[in-house]
């Protein structure tokens, strides 16, 4: 690859008259100019970007930070390679890249993110995987770096966002199992800070009050956020002495483990236990029975975030974006998983 320093030394002139030359400055000699433009296509030179982003103070790049896990991402790299598709759909129109950040859950997320933002590669960042009171917002906002969140960080977010409706599938997801006849309903959230088990969480205890349904914390059983991590929480229901019949869940690559789990111990889902999960997924898809879930358009959440995003970098030549925060609700997708009456 060849470089400035290259170019100049083969035409034997300063770095700053190739320099110049290059970007058409006027105190350039045309004979000059045009001795460097052509030695610039014969030797193939390849600007320095990201040396030209600094004094521009733009990089025109956006990242996409996702969190990974030690056995990978299982089917949620479906889901964020189709939102990441949707995002690049906007950027591209805008004249801008997109560079996906993966962080493993090993590693502290504002830890990473700040070492990210430090080497000044992006206009703007898009993360995810919120938890309550996430600390990558307030730094991204003390930093006053654009940014927009998948996810909320808690019940009052002020800054950029775009979530997938977990209320509305709580709700929904109780209303139907207690249409069918349920009244001990278990709930599968996941382990930590995530914002949503908050959301979601709350939801449902709402919703089977509403029902005149007792809630039971016995009944909240909390997963690792990997497919395996569903095998613990079978285990538990199973030791239930009077363990429920159906179950509701904020992440459907649980239910593969479910799947397997209860046919372990000769239990059928849809027969044994009404189960439904939150979102629809090309692994769901393909269960026997297949998963009673909600159906997003992914892509469609990734163009959200971007003209969020693309809304709050300042650029002269950026077209029209919508700003605000915006929640996508999903529709249910009937499978044999909730038939159980």
């Amino acid at each position: 690859m060849i470089g400035i320093k290259d170019l100049a030394r083969h035409l034997d002139i300063s770095i700053g008259t190739v320099s110049r030359a290059l970007n058409g400055r006027p105190d350039v000699n045309p004979a000059t100019r045009a001795r460097v433009l052509q030695a610039a296509e014969e030797l193939g030179y390849v600007p320095n970007q990201s040396g030209r982003s600094l004094k521009a103070g733009a990089t025109n790049t956006v990242g996409f930070m996702v969190m990974t896990s030690q056995g990978g991402t299982t089917g949620a790299s479906s889901f964020f390679m189709e939102v990441a598709a949707g995002i690049q759909e906007v950027l591209r129109e805008e004249g801008m890249d997109l560079v996906i950040l993966p962080c493993s859950r090993d590693e502290e997320p504002a830890a990473y993110l700040q070492r990210m933002v430090a080497r000044r590669i992006v206009d703007g960042m898009i993360i995810t995987a919120t938890t309550r009171g996430d600390p990558r917002v307030g730094l991204l906002s003390r930093l006053r770096i654009p940014f927009v969140t998948l996810g909320r960080s808690g019940p009052a977010d002020s800054h950029a966002h775009v979530d997938l409706d977990f209320a509305h599938a709580a709700r929904d997801s109780v209303a139907r199992l207690v249409a069918a006849g349920h009244r001990r309903i278990a709930a599968f959230l996941p382990e930590g800070e995530a914002n949503l088990a908050y959301v979601y969480h709350d939801a449902y205890r709402a919703a089977l009050e509403r029902a005149g349904i007792g809630y039971d914390p016995a009944l909240v059983l909390r997963v690792p956020r990997e497919a395996e991590g569903a095998l613990t929480a079978l285990a538990r229901w199973k030791d239930m002495p009077d363990r429920p019949r159906a179950a509701v869940m904020t992440d459907s690559l649980w239910a593969i483990g479910f799947y397997h789990g209860l046919r372990e111990a000769g239990l059928e889902p849809g027969r044994d236990l009404a189960l439904i999960g939150f979102l629809e997924s090309r692994q769901t898809r393909f269960l026997t029975p297949p998963l009673s879930c909600y159906r997003f358009e992914h892509a469609e959440i990734g163009r959200a975030l971007a003209r969020r995003l693309v809304a709050g970098i300042p650029r002269k030549d950026a077209g029209e974006a919508a700003a605000g925060p915006v929640l996508f609700q999903g529709s249910f997708v009937e499978g044999g998983s909730s038939a159980v009456g």
